[in-house]
């Protein structure tokens, strides 16, 4: 899980996703390991991303991963079982918070 995880939190990096930040759910929930968030500048760039990223895993693991949201590309979830991706636009992101729903800290905006 530790080598998916260095695999999610780089091809997020190479594609400039930003202000990504991983919480450990570990002992918190059952449904992940680990939920990672990012967001994209634009609904191209967050589709992008995801699809991007649904590749490497499947490529790099075998892994066959869901992705519910490209189409639209306002907020992209992946679940790749042990780790939840949840990919946004910035003002998406800042409406469902969902780092302060799991405690995590709240990255500052990326400046314009």
């Amino acid at each position: 899980m530790q080598k998916l995880h260095k695999l999610i939190l780089k091809s997020l990096d190479d594609d400039k996703a930003e202000d990504i930040v991983s919480i450990e759910l570990t002992g918190k929930s059952s449904i992940a390991d680990f939920l990672v968030v990012a967001s994209g500048r634009s609904s191209r760039q967050v589709a992008a991303i995801a699809e991007h990223l649904v590749e490497r895993i499947t490529r790099e693991t075998g892994k066959k991963v869901r992705a519910e949201g490209k189409a639209v590309g306002d907020w992209v979830l992946i679940d790749t079982g042990d780790i939840v991706v949840h990919i946004f636009r910035p003002e998406v992101r800042s409406f469902y918070n969902l780092e302060k729903m799991w405690g995590a800290a709240i990255p500052e905006p990326a400046a314009a």
